[in-house]
């Protein structure tokens, strides 16, 4: 490996070198073996002592998180509601900008194997509206992808279009790219788009309204995120649900409470300054976006969302949504990890009730997947059979917030869908929103999927394959 290159690469390991303590390189602490050996241990030895009394201990915890998740989701969604957070840029304030006014912009987009959708890129990319005199744009690709490198030398580039090299080191991730591209980087301001992003053309200029506005401790403002496929069939139009929810009801709610926000993977715009202070992304981490979120806050740095909108192509085939859900939770553990390997730090740091929060948006997420299938199954069991032994797991203090949660609880994420699509204006939409408890179980089974592979193959980034979408809705 030349000079060149292992000073890029080392620079793209800051995390890992200047931050340690915040590097998903270890997956569990030495503490954090220490005690979870020390509380399965506990837990088999309560087991023994007391099977009965400890299952409906373990069963009413379980239940009461249950009712706090569900109704902490809720509560975010009113409060998005009742009280938008998301940042407004009006068409005046637009053109009020003049082109001296703009600062310098670094576009990173990492790229693996996207050759077939390499050509709808560049021509969304060049759709921005914003000098190329102030704009570049890194395409961030890796050294053994032959088959991007053949794609990009069959395109001309535009002059503010650049072709950065990844080396071809572990981790093969996409923030070990981003790193990289943010090492050259001189801009004031940066986004990340995917390849199959297409940003709205005054996104970058809505964001620097938004920057221009925000106190100088916002160091990133999140645009929103939705697909351009979102009927192509069955799966997309629940992905789309999600997203419906996630990006323009659940995150803003985040953002007017206050609390950390786990980003989204792409269209995140940073002041460059604050992100090369912070060492960049946790290049271990397979959801660098989430992790980077929380590191800010807890740094002191916040972020808000914006109301613009990048559309990306949902995933439309099973086994790949499969791969990318599987990624999405493993990284979810890692942060939670991570974050969690000093509590009383982290509760110092993000106080009492950004704590909560984050224990209930990255940990608390994971862990309604994995149990969700456990509650189903007990659920069946009980309306075919009856079992006894069912019965005594739900005494009467626990039986009717058993029976809530599951009528309550339920309703409540199943409303979530349909006002996620209600708000987009998705009407035809709502009807499959409705049929989410199928969705559900397939969120379950790449959770567990997620699962292991943190046991086995922690730093593993499983890519999500592109340009499937038809032809017709591709903006």
């Amino acid at each position: 490996m030349s000079d060149h290159l292992r000073a890029d690469y080392d620079s793209a390991l800051r995390v890992l070198y200047e931050r340690p303590d915040e590097c998903a390189y270890w997956t569990l602490s030495g503490r954090q073996k220490a005690a979870a050996g020390f509380g399965l241990l506990l837990l088999v030895a309560a087991l023994v002592w007391q099977p009965l009394g400890t299952l409906i201990v373990v069963n009413g915890a379980l239940i009461v998180f249950y009712l706090m998740h569900g109704g902490y989701k809720f509560y975010l969604v009113w409060l998005s509601l009742d009280r938008p957070a998301a940042v407004e840029v009006t068409p005046q304030q637009l053109s009020a900008l003049t082109e001296a006014d703009l600062p310098s912009y670094t576009v990173l987009v990492p790229m693996y194997r996207e050759a077939t959708v390499l050509p709808e890129l560049v021509q969304a990319l060049q759709r921005l509206d914003y000098p190329p005199d102030k704009l570049d744009i890194l395409l961030l690709l890796e050294e053994d992808d032959g088959e991007t490198h053949q794609a990009c030398q069959r395109i001309t580039l535009p002059a503010h279009f650049q072709v950065i090299t990844i080396p071809d080191s572990a981790p093969k991730t996409k923030p070990k790219a981003c790193n990289v591209g943010l090492e050259v980087t001189q801009s004031d301001f940066l986004v990340i788009y995917d390849a199959e992003d297409r940003p709205e053309p005054d996104q970058l200029k809505k964001a620097v309204v938004a920057f221009q506005q925000a106190p100088d401790n916002v160091a990133c403002i999140q645009a929103k995120l939705n697909y351009y496929n979102q009927r192509q069939n069955l799966l997309t139009k629940w992905f789309t649900a999600e997203y419906s929810v996630w990006f323009d009801l659940f995150l803003p709610g985040l953002t007017a409470s206050g609390a950390p926000i786990p980003l989204g993977g792409t269209s995140n715009h940073f002041r460059t300054a604050v992100l090369k202070q912070l060492g960049g992304w946790d290049p271990f981490n397979v959801t660098e976006d989430c992790d980077l979120g929380v590191r800010l806050h807890k740094h002191g740095y916040r972020t808000l969302m914006m109301d613009s909108t990048t559309w990306e192509e949902a995933n439309c085939r099973l086994f790949s949504w499969l791969r990318q859900r599987s990624r999405w939770v493993k990284g979810y553990q890692q942060t939670y990890l991570v974050h969690m390997r000093h509590p009383l730090r982290l509760l110092r740091q993000l106080g009492p009730a950004n704590f909560f929060s984050f224990q209930m948006t990255v940990g608390g997420s994971v862990l309604c997947f994995l149990v969700n299938p456990v509650y189903w199954a007990l659920t069946a069991v009980w309306f075919a059979s009856h079992w006894p032994v069912l019965s005594a797991l739900f005494p009467s203090v626990i039986y009717p917030l058993g029976v809530f949660c599951l009528y309550v609880g339920n309703f409540i994420f199943l409303y979530l869908a349909i006002a996620g699509c209600m708000n987009r204006q998705y009407y035809d939409l709502v009807k499959f929103a409705v049929l989410s408890p199928l969705y559900w179980l397939l969120m379950s089974i790449g959770a567990y999927k997620g699962v292991l592979q943190m046991l086995l193959r922690p730093h593993y980034w499983e890519k999500t394959d592109h340009g499937f979408a038809p032809p017709e809705v591709i903006l």
